[in-house]
């Protein structure tokens, strides 16, 4: 047995399909679990899962009877111990103008949909008398992204939900906590990565130097969920190399440069 070990344990990943959430899937199939891929399109889900043998089932967070159908798929496979609240959309745009369905949208998906989940593989947990939620917010909850809509109020909004489980569940053995990715290269910030200039630029602001990688997410889940993290409950680890902490090394400080 491993130092972190995960035989014996189902472990579903919303958003299975995308570069943090396959991912998970991978580390923690390493770790012994069972993994389940939700995703919007059963066929990403299915593919992602396919990959690794797990198991994929389509699933629109935001729709409490498609939850509700995953959950009672994945109850036949024993239930849920880990559940990792991974999906989101991003639906940018300056506050000024944006549309108010667009704001919506994305709350349903990023902030209901993590409400959702978390009850549904939640009541699963609950019935074992153990288990464990991993949400997946961002630097964002706690350093507004400016021109994103709802993005920086409904990662915020993620990471008190967290706490909230886990001051409710904790007593019932479920712990919550958040990871917060900082800058990460995945498929869909790939793009911006194909600059040099600009991932150069990126670099040069976190601190560890480089671009945050979808395994180091994956990672730091891994131990949240695992038993060696069994006294930790209700925290959010930032996972961003440290560039968070890095604000007041903008500020002009003459005599206090090197």
């Amino acid at each position: 047995m491993g130092w972190i070990d995960f035989t014996g344990k189902t472990v579903v990943v919303t958003g299975g399909s995308g570069g943090i959430g396959r991912a998970m899937l991978v580390t923690f199939k390493e770790l012994g679990a069972t993994v389940v891929a939700l995703d919007y399109r059963a066929e990403d889900a299915e593919a992602a899962a396919h990959e690794i043998g797990g198991y994929g089932f389509g699933c629109d967070v935001s729709d409490p009877a498609s939850v509700a159908k995953a959950a009672d798929q994945i109850g036949k496979l024993g239930g849920a111990d880990v559940l990792v609240n991974n999906a989101g959309i991003l639906r940018p745009g300056p506050l000024e103008s944006l549309a108010l369905e667009d704001w919506q949208a994305m709350l349903r998906v990023n902030l209901d949909g993590c409400f959702i989940t978390a009850q549904a593989f939640g009541a699963q947990m609950i019935a074992k008398g153990k288990g464990a939620l991993i949400h997946v917010a961002s630097i964002s909850a706690s350093q507004p992204q400016p021109f994103s809509g709802a993005y920086s109020p409904g990662k915020a909004g993620v990471a008190m939900l967290s706490r909230t489980l886990a001051y409710e569940w904790g007593p019932k053995g479920v712990r919550s906590n958040v990871v917060s990715p900082g800058l990460v290269l995945t498929p869909m910030s790939e793009p911006f990565y194909a600059n040099t200039e600009v991932k150069t630029a990126r670099e040069r602001l976190v601190p560890v130097g480089r671009i945050g990688a979808a395994e180091d997410m994956a990672n730091a889940s891994a131990f949240l969920a695992s038993d060696r993290a069994s006294y930790i409950n209700g925290q959010e680890i930032v996972v961003d190399g440290g560039l968070s902490q890095t604000l007041m090394g903008t500020v002009p400080r003459p005599g206090y440069t090197t």
